[in-house]
């Protein structure tokens, strides 16, 4: 220690107690300003310059005008009586909460946490979206195929229906030669696309149909599904990366069972409405029968628990059916999708031995 200097005078200063770090003895000093520091002068002494930036708050004893500082365990100063302004200023702030959460303030702390924590969760419910759209096709595509097999000897190949059954799909979908729909004959109303634009349908909702504009509008609300590559967010959604971590090595039984009771989100659904509404548009065929198949859907009828499985999987609704109704126009001159005899075949398309299934892999 030095001895004090006139450059004292004047200088803001308090009275406190102290503890070196080093010893126990508990000393009485005198805390003097100097600059963006200060000195502990001791009995007339002057100790050590120290910045006050240095001085770590409350020093865990709860006490607001307690002091320690930094790197040096076990120094520790308070004052004794008040403190003035002029040194006030300078300290640091007591830790109530710890952190940035006292340097910006408890509100305002937890303003930005809830805007953070919206972010993650904007962040998480959109991850599977965004993944979906980075999957390669090639891959994609690959776990369709072997999804496909699923449905194991069930596939419907009557050569006849299954021209029909092309017939339609080209109609519908002029434009996409990679696009492929099948049949299989199970009896539960429903269709389902697997991945890489795959749509398989099954036999119980060709025979619930009334006509083939029907099936029509059923084939362009799953091509919706896979522009959309809505299977693939789903799958991710519900299983996460083990889709694609795992998809090849066995585990495609689950994931399949999970499609099939897979609900997509009310925009997905939407989206595959509106994209149906322009595929028939575009086609000439009529929406008013895709309306009318939706409201059979919802009523129920003496088929109503075979029906049930397309509406477990599609948030129907009357105002879903509504919008068919609505986008039909009333100067249209609409064709039916295939004619009579071809709307016959492809009912008729699971006749027979079903057992070739012909998946092209």
């Amino acid at each position: 220690m030095s001895a004090p200097s006139d450059v004292d005078a004047g200088a803001p200063a308090a009275a406190a107690w102290h503890y070196d770090g080093r010893s126990a003895l508990r000393r009485q000093v005198r805390l003097i300003v100097e600059g963006d520091g200060f000195r502990l002068d001791e009995d007339g002494r002057a100790g050590a310059w120290q910045a006050f930036a240095q001085l770590t708050p409350a020093d865990g004893d709860g006490n607001a005008r307690t002091f320690g500082l930094q790197g040096q365990p076990g120094w520790r100063i308070g004052f004794i009586g008040p403190v003035p302004a002029e040194i006030a200023v300078r300290l640091p702030r007591a830790r109530r909460y710890g952190g940035w959460v006292d340097r910006f303030g408890l509100w305002r702390a937890a303003a930005a946490f809830a805007v953070l924590a919206a972010v993650a969760v904007a962040l998480v419910l959109q991850t599977p979206a965004l993944v979906a759209r980075m999957v390669p096709a090639s891959l994609e595509r690959r776990l369709g195929e072997v999804m496909v097999g699923d449905f194991g000897r069930k596939g419907c190949v009557e050569p006849v229906g299954t021209a029909a059954l092309a017939k339609l799909a080209n109609r519908i979908d002029p434009d996409d030669p990679t696009l492929e729909v099948h049949v299989v004959k199970l009896p539960m109303v429903n269709a389902v696309t697997l991945p890489g634009g795959r749509i398989v349908i099954f036999d119980g909702l060709l025979q619930a149909a009334r006509s083939p504009d029907e099936v029509a509008g059923v084939i362009g609300h799953e091509i919706g599904h896979v522009r959309g590559r809505d299977v693939m967010e789903s799958l991710l959604r519900q299983l996460g990366l083990s889709v694609l971590l795992g998809g090849m090595e066995g585990h495609v039984g689950g994931y399949t069972n999970a499609l099939l009771a897979t609900a997509y989100s009310r925009g997905a659904e939407a989206r595959a409405d509106g994209y149906a509404i322009r595929l028939l548009a575009d086609a000439r065929v009529s929406p008013l029968p895709t309306a009318a198949f939706f409201d059979r859907l919802a009523k129920g009828n003496a088929s109503g628990e075979r029906m049930f499985a397309y509406i477990a999987n599609h948030p129907l609704s009357a105002d879903r059916a509504a919008r068919f109704r609505r986008s039909a126009a009333g100067d249209a001159h609409y064709v039916p999708a295939i004619d009579t005899a071809e709307w016959l075949a492809l009912r008729g398309i699971c006749a027979g031995e079903t057992d070739k299934m012909e998946w092209r892999f």
